[in-house]
This record gives C-alpha cells, sequence and structure tokens, in this order.
C-alpha cells in the first residue's frame, strides 16, 4: 500500500477528496537507514475541501526489533501551488498574492525507523515519557490523531514549498523533518511545553538558538566550533548549549552530526559519489575519521552502503 492510499484509508473526508487525483508535485526519499518520506502536492477544487489532520502510528513489532517505527501522516488543506519558476511573490513568500498561484491539497508521509529513533533517546536512568516511546518500552502499537499547530504548518509548508535543489534540498529537508518528529512526540506524550531555562522566555533569546541551528545546516561542510557558533549569535557558550537542548531534544554537536551523516548517505546512495569525495564534502580531514564517525551513526561503514 502507498503511503497515499494508506492515509486515505484512515482520515474519512480525505478518502473522498483524495481519490482520483494525481500530484503535481511529489518528491520522495528511500534511502536505507535514513528518515524516508513522500512529500505529494495534489491541485485542489477551491470549493472542495477537508479538514486538516495530522496522524501518528506507534508501530511495535518486539522488544529490540528493528521493524519497530513511528509513522506521520500529514493532510492539509489551504495551502498554495505555483508552478512559475524564480516567482518572485513566491520566493519572497507571498504565495497567496501570486495570481499564477491554486488551491492545493498536501500530504506528507514520514517513516522513522527504530535504530532512527534510538539517536534521539536520553541516556538518563528516569526517562520521561517521550524516551520511553522512542525505546518502544510501550508495548502495544497505536494509532492517534494529532492537532496541527502553527509550529508544525510551519514545517509542513517549509518542507512543500521550498525552492532548494540538489544537496541543499536533502539538507534542509533532513533538518525540518527533524523539527517535525519533535512537534509531533510533544502531542504523542501529551508533554506540555515548559521551558526550564528561563532565559529561554525571551524572543530574542529563542531566535538566537534558532539562528545557531541554521547556522549548523549551513554549514554542513564546514566544521564549526560551539565558540565560533556562540559568537556568530552573540550568546554565551554555556546558555547556547543549555538552551539548544532545551528547543530541540538533542546537543549541539548530537545535531550536527547527524545532519552531516544523512547527507553522507544522501551524497553516497542517491548520487553514487565515492568515500573519498563524500569525506572532502563534508570537511573530514582523512578518510578514516569519516568512516569512524559514519560507522557509529550508522552502524554500516560507508562502502556497505554504496553496496546496498
Amino acid at each position: 500500500m502507498s503511503k497515499q492510499d494508506e492515509i486515505t484509508t484512515v482520515t474519512g473526508p480525505w478518502t473522498q477528496a483524495l481519490k482520483g487525483l494525481q500530484p503535481i508535485v511529489c518528491k520522495e526519499q528511500h534511502i536505507p537507514g535514513s528518515v524516508n518520506y513522500s512529500i505529494r502536492r495534489f491541485m485542489r477544487d477551491e470549493d472542495n475541501s477537508a479538514e486538516d489532520i495530522g496522524i501518528v502510528n506507534y508501530d511495535y513489532k518486539g522488544k529490540s526489533n528493528e521493524q519497530n517505527g513511528v509513522k506521520l501522516r500529514f493532510c492539509v488543506a489551504g495551502n498554495m501551488y505555483c508552478s512559475t519558476d524564480a516567482c518572485q511573490k513566491c520566493t519572497s513568500g507571498n504565495t497567496k498574492a501570486c495570481a499564477q498561484s491554486v488551491p492545493s491539497y498536501d500530504v506528507v508521509a514520514v517513516d522513522y525507523s527504530a535504530p532512527q529513533l534510538s539517536q534521539f533517546v536520553n541516556s538518563k536512568v528516569n526517562s520521561n515519557a517521550t524516551d520511553l516511546l522512542l525505546r518502544f518500552n510501550k508495548k502495544d502499537s497505536f494509532q492517534k490523531n494529532i492537532p496541527l499547530c502553527c509550529k508544525t504548518r510551519g514545517v509542513i509548508e517549509a518542507l512543500v514549498n521550498h525552492k532548494y535543489t540538489g544537496s541543499l534540498e536533502n539538507i534542509y529537508v533532513n533538518a525540518q523533518l527533524q523539527m517535525l518528529l519533535l512537534y509531533s512526540m510533544d502531542w504523542i506524550s501529551d508533554k506540555e511545553e515548559v521551558l526550564s531555562c528561563r532565559f529561554l522566555n525571551s524572543d530574542v533569546d529563542r531566535e538566537k538558538i534558532t539562528l545557531a541551528r541554521d547556522i549548523l545546516i549551513q554549514s554542513i561542510g564546514q566544521p564549526i566550533t560551539i565558540k565560533d557558533l556562540s559568537r556568530k549569535v552573540a550568546m554565551n557558550e554555556c546558555y547556547l548549549k543549555k538552551g539548544f537542548k532545551e528547543m530541540y531534544g538533542t546537543t549541539i554537536f548530537d545535531f550536527y552530526q547527524n545532519q552531516r551523516m544523512e547527507h553522507a548517505k544522501y551524497l553516497l546512495y542517491e548520487k553514487g559519489l565515492n568515500v573519498t569525495d563524500v569525506s572532502m564534502i563534508l570537511g573530514y580531514s582523512s578518510i578514516s575519521h569519516f568512516s569512524t564517525a559514519f560507522k557509529k551513526q550508522t552502524g554500516l561503514k560507508p562502502c556497505e552502503l554504496l553496496l546496498r
């Protein structure tokens, strides 16, 4: 069953809304060991709509089973699609004011496997509800509808409307998929959003943390130290590290390494580049250092992914 068919079987009104429609835009990723996704956009009649919906499928196959996973499915009506490349209004974020834009349905499907999720698990013994879910300690599969808050809508809109291509698209999309998981897990575990770092109550400081994340994404091939990062965003190193962990649920180093290794998998598997070229693109001083980091993060040697 395709991801499109899978969502229409559980969303009621969407079954009729998407019936017989062919996607006008389709983007997919199916790389072993990576987060796999599909993003499909369908043209919509202005008079035809359905309620936006988000669905989480928690799939438990057995303790320590690598087939365990979390699936996210989203259907959104109300976005606009413009097929004109480099449209000035659309690239400036004013898609709805573009005369060439048409109403659309956006269907986003993301599959996170157990090994992929394990990197986000807190190592502390006293784990919270989210950690227990990501460890698959909950032994019953379940499906749960989740509301599409403004933050989730923002990530989905970024996924379907961005103008990146090639390597930059891969880097950007993988970062957005982590944010989609973060916001969805908040709803799954029924965790209220409470910031323990008081300085994050300031909009300015939260924006600095967000800027730091954006700089890391843009520096995939040019490693940056936390000291340099703190200078770029004008924030104390300690506050930066604590604030980043609070907002994104992972350390700066782990986030950066994950983004680099996801891009490495894309370059090796999708682009067919050799290990030497990939290690140079990602800014590693030697092939051995890259291979060690790749094996630690993915459980595979780079050459093993090339053979798949």
